[in-house]
């Protein structure tokens, strides 16, 4: 009996300690960390489920504009060709290439608009202006979720790095994650430009 009240009162006590030594801290924002990645992810499937409807309907208007739609189509491939696990979010290069890749189906698909300004028909069309609106909405949602786990990231590597918490981190095996490069952090978030105005004159 008394051994068991020595056992509890010690349990308490580590708990009370790994407590103040922000275990709790690290663990409420590696599970923040988990749900944000989920969302990033979440939002570029978005986009990229997008791409085929609406490279098909680009097509039907402007067949010739071969090199753009090839290049989105290329983009689209090199995505969902990637291997996306939860250890990608933990490994700098694996992510380095991820966002690389977003980064370039984002770019194709800027060009792709551009491309379209000057089809008036096409930019009549309704499927085509649904498809826009979807994208421009999905573009915008990904920065924010892009911006979300940034913060979340540099949140938890400040806990993991300050002491006393950087002890506990390392008794328990919290690394530092790596996090989206802030390089072009505003052009890569740009959501592709979206008007709806009068075409040029030809």
């Amino acid at each position: 009996m008394f051994k068991r009240s020595i056992l509890m009162m010690c349990s308490m006590l580590l708990i009370l300690s790994l407590s103040g030594c922000g275990y709790n801290a690290l663990q409420s924002q590696d599970e923040q960390i988990k749900a944000g990645w989920s969302e990033v992810l979440n939002q570029y499937q978005r986009r990229a489920d997008l791409v085929p409807n609406l490279v098909n309907v680009v097509k039907g208007y402007a067949a010739h504009e071969k090199d753009v739609l090839t290049q989105v189509t290329n983009a689209r491939a090199q995505v969902g060709q990637m291997q996306i696990t939860p250890a990608l979010a933990n490994d700098p290069q694996a992510l380095q290439k991820f966002q690389a890749a977003q980064s370039q189906l984002g770019g194709a698909l800027s060009r792709l608009l551009v491309v379209a300004e000057n089809y008036p028909q096409l930019k009549a069309d309704g499927v085509f202006r649904d498809l826009q609106a979807q994208l421009e909405g999905t573009e915008n949602r990904i920065t924010v979720a892009r911006n979300r786990y940034i913060q979340s990231v540099q949140t938890y590597n400040t806990t993991v790095r300050q002491f006393p918490s950087n002890l506990t981190a390392k008794m328990f095996g919290f690394a530092i994650k790596p996090n989206f490069t802030v390089e072009n952090e505003k052009e890569i978030s740009k959501a592709p430009k979206v008007d709806f105005g009068t075409a040029p004159a030809r």
